[in-house]
Parts: C-alpha cells; sequence; structure tokens
C-alpha cells in the first residue's frame, strides 16, 4: 500500500512533465509565447537589396620591424622611448629593460650588457613564456 501511494504522485508529475516537453503544434512549428510572440530559432537571413552598412574590417600585418642596424623610425602614436642598459631574464632568450620584457626589434642590438635605447608600446595583457615583466614590443633599437 505504501508503494501504491509514493507511486501515483510519481506517475502525475512524469505526465506534467512529458505534456510540457510536448506544446508544440507537432508539425515542427513552434507555438505562440504567452505575449503572442515566436520564440526565435535561428539568424534572420539578410536583405540583398539593403546591403549592410559598415564596412568589415582588413586585417592588417601588424608592425615593421626596422631592420638591425638602420635608423630607427620616430615613435607614432602610442608610442614610448627607454634606455638603459639590456639585461637576461631567467628564460633562454628573454631580455629586459628596466623591468620591460623586449618583444622583437633586433636580436643583434639587444643583447645582455649592452647600453640601448628603444622604442615601442607597452602591452600589459599580453601572454610570454618569459615569466618576468611587463610586455613591450619593440619597433626600433640602437646602441646609446
Amino acid at each position: 500500500m505504501r508503494t501504491f501511494r509514493l507511486a501515483i504522485p510519481t506517475l502525475a508529475v512524469c505526465v506534467a512533465l512529458s505534456a510540457c516537453g510536448n506544446s508544440g503544434a507537432g508539425d515542427g512549428t513552434p507555438t505562440p509565447t504567452p505575449t503572442g510572440a515566436q520564440p526565435v530559432t535561428s539568424q534572420p537571413t539578410p536583405d540583398p537589396s539593403n546591403p549592410p552598412s559598415a564596412v568589415a574590417p582588413t586585417p592588417s600585418a601588424g608592425p615593421k620591424m626596422p631592420k638591425p642596424g638602420g635608423p630607427s623610425t620616430p615613435p607614432g602614436v602610442g608610442a614610448t622611448t627607454l634606455s638603459g642598459t639590456v639585461q637576461s631574464g631567467v628564460e633562454p632568450n628573454c631580455v629586459l629593460l628596466d623591468g620591460y620584457l623586449l618583444l622583437g626589434g633586433p636580436r643583434d642590438v639587444l643583447t645582455p650588457g649592452v647600453r640601448v635605447e628603444v622604442t615601442g608600446r607597452v602591452e600589459p595583457g599580453m601572454m610570454t613564456t618569459c615569466q618576468q615583466g611587463t610586455p613591450f614590443v619593440v619597433t626600433a633599437a640602437h646602441r646609446s
């Protein structure tokens, strides 16, 4: 008798849930919501007679790196110039200048122990494998 008392409410819940899951018309068309709107199931197709006004941006090739030993370019918008002595990082091929991790630039100029002046931009969110310093993307460097 006790099993029968538990089976009746369980059966009622199963019937109610199955009825909720089958609320469509059966032919694949969604039923209207209480507000009368149809649920969105796919993105609208673009109208070929009305093209979008925004133009997709073209990818850039990134900053040009100067040739080793060549003249440095003047700093652009957002560029920063640092000077000091290059130091070795804890990882191989990682070099630092005043707490900044130098990325890119001419490696023959950016060697540990050399006094340099570098121009570039700080990229604090950039991920590196060097485990130290704030990333600084070098666009130009020369010995000072």
